[in-house]
């Protein structure tokens, strides 16, 4: 995959939802084949089945539990051995809310399983036939979250800084390479994940929304840039632009008043939401 075509053949985890079926919706469009991997497979089915028939792309469907170590080991077997695989995109997440001493320790290892290990297991299980190749690229979806150390959603801000830094470093070490990777940081986007994990609309302004259409679109214009922490939308701009700059004890207070302020944290002492 060069700066000036699009995929041929792509891997999107946490596909069945959200920002990763934006992801096989937009690429198809691209006639991009497809692996759509999720643990659903009535919703990975209708999407495949739905891409197939509108854009004429095959579509293969894997069912998965990332959290699990068999099936981790057996979607990174498949990467892996693919020799035509030249995008992987990391999409599938889990996000819990609440007094990280309040919430269940087992929930919390899990996110970061799917959030951090999951995606670390099939990035390496990628890079050596893109780089074999020379050409490919890793989108791993990470979330403005990463900028914050974010009160009530401990973990999640701190896997999602883990992504950007673990991104980063990849992309200075595959200098050279014709491997590009990106990470991808929206701010509030209007899917299912969003209103599982307890997320107020009311309480955010409109402008602060993105669709995970419009997501997807500024992270492939940047991934042709080469741009390699892609944060969709000017507001997110400003606001990451800002963060970088502040003091971060500053910042995590911010982070705790606007957490807040968003999100619907439950008497139940807690809230977990994912996708894939």
């Amino acid at each position: 995959m060069t700066t000036a075509t699009m995929p041929r053949r792509a891997l999107i985890t946490g596909a069945s939802a959200g920002i990763g079926a934006a992801f096989a919706a937009r690429l198809a469009r691209e006639h991009c084949d497809l692996v759509l991997v999720a643990r659903s497979r009535e919703r990975l089915e209708a999407l495949a089945q739905r891409l197939r028939t509108e854009q004429r792309v095959a579509v293969d469907v894997v069912v998965a539990d990332l959290t699990r170590t068999a099936d981790l080991q057996m979607v990174a077997a498949k990467v892996g051995s693919d020799d035509t695989l030249d995008l992987l995109v990391n999409s599938a997440g889990r996000v819990t809310l609440g007094r990280f001493d309040q919430l269940d320790p087992d929930q919390e290892e899990a996110e970061i399983q799917l959030n951090v290990v999951a995606l670390v297991r099939l990035t390496h299980a990628a890079l050596p036939g893109m780089i074999r190749r020379r050409c490919g690229a890793v989108i791993n979806v990470s979330s403005i979250a990463a900028f914050l150390p974010a009160r009530y959603s401990a973990t999640y801000a701190a896997t999602k800084a883990y992504v950007n830094s673990f991104t980063e470093a990849l992309h200075e070490e595959l200098r050279r390479t014709g491997v590009r990777v990106q990470a991808l940081c929206p701010g509030f986007t209007r899917t299912n994940f969003a209103a599982q994990a307890g997320v107020d609309p009311s309480k955010i302004p409109r402008f602060a929304w993105g669709t995970p259409e419009a997501v997807v679109e500024a992270s492939l214009r940047a991934l042709r840039r080469g741009t390699v922490v892609c944060v969709p939308g000017i507001a997110n701009r400003i606001v990451a632009g800002l963060l970088r700059l502040l003091p971060r004890r500053l910042i995590g207070r911010l982070g705790g008043a606007a957490a807040r302020r968003s999100w619907a944290l439950r008497a139940a002492r807690g809230r977990d939401a994912r996708h894939g």
